[in-house]
C-alpha cells in the first residue's frame, strides 16, 4: 500500500538553541542533522521508486537532498509547505515567547482556527496554503486502491502535526502530546473513505487519547 510520509527536517542550530525559526529561508542543518537525514534514507533500504518533496526552507531542502542522494531520487521543492509563521516571535528563545507559541497552538487544537500568532499566521492560514498541496500530491500519486509509489515530503514539525491531525481527525490530546523529533515522521494513507494514520512518530494505532500534553523543549517539534 502506498503511503504519504510527512517527515520533519534534520537538526538545525535553531533547534539546538530552541530558537523560533520559521521565516524563509531559515537555518541550515547541523552536521548531526545531515547525518540524521542520511540515516533516514539508509534505514529504509527497501524503498521502491519513491517520490520526494520538500518545503522551500533551507533545512527541509537540505534534508530531502541528502535523502535523495542515498535513494538516487531528485527532490522536488514546492511552495506552501513551510513552517507555521510565528511573526513577531521570530528568532526568539525566551520562555515567554515559547509560551505564546504553545498557547496559540493549543487554542488551534481546541478548535479556534482563527487565533493568530502576533504578526504571524492563524491555523486557517496554514491550512489554506498546505492542504491543497497535499491533496494535489495525493491525487497524482496515491491511488484509492493503495497502488502507486510511496511519497516522502520533508517539512516542519508544527505544521506536520497540525495538518496530519486535521486530515485524520486525530484526538487533540494525542496530537498535542506526541511531538516529532528531527527526521521523525507521520505515515498516512488515503482510501476512498479518506485519510488514515498508519504511524505517528514511533506510535502505532490504536492511538491513545489519555496522554497529557506538555510543553516540549523543542517547540517546533
Amino acid at each position: 500500500m502506498s503511503s504519504l510520509h510527512l517527515v520533519r527536517h534534520g537538526e538545525t542550530t535553531s533547534n539546538v538553541l530552541q530558537r523560533l525559526d520559521t521565516a524563509l529561508p531559515g537555518a541550515g542543518l547541523t552536521d548531526f542533522g545531515a547525518r540524521q537525514a542520511a540515516r533516514y534514507a539508509l534505514e529504509r533500504p527497501d524503498v521502491t521508486d519513491p517520490v520526494l518533496f520538500s518545503s522551500r526552507a533551507r533545512r527541509a531542502r537540505q534534508t530531502a537532498d541528502l535523502i535523495g542522494s542515498v535513494w538516487d531520487v531528485e527532490n522536488q521543492v514546492l511552495d506552501g509547505l513551510h513552517e507555521v509563521q510565528v511573526g513577531d516571535l521570530e528568532d526568539q528563545t525566551s520562555e515567554d515567547a515559547h509560551k505564546v507559541f504553545s498557547t496559540t497552538v493549543r487554542s488551534w487544537f481546541a478548535g479556534d482556527l482563527g487565533a493568530r500568532l502576533p504578526g504571524g499566521e492563524s491555523l486557517n492560514d496554514v491550512y489554506e496554503r498546505f492542504l491543497p498541496v497535499i491533496e494535489d500530491i495525493a491525487d497524482r500519486y496515491l491511488q484509492a486502491d493503495g497502488s502507486g509509489p510511496d511519497v516522502h515530503l520533508v517539512s516542519h514539525g508544527a505544521a506536520i502535526r497540525l495538518v496530519a491531525a486535521r486530515l485524520v481527525n486525530m484526538p487533540t490530546e494525542f496530537a498535542l502530546a506526541h511531538h516529532l523529533g528531527n527526521t521523525g515522521s507521520i505515515e498516512l494513507t488515503r482510501t476512498e473513505d479518506g485519510w488514515t494514520c498508519l504511524r505517528w512518530g514511533s506510535e502505532l494505532p490504536p492511538f491513545r487519547r489519555d496522554d497529557e500534553p506538555e510543553l516540549a523543549r523543542d517547540p517546533m517539534g
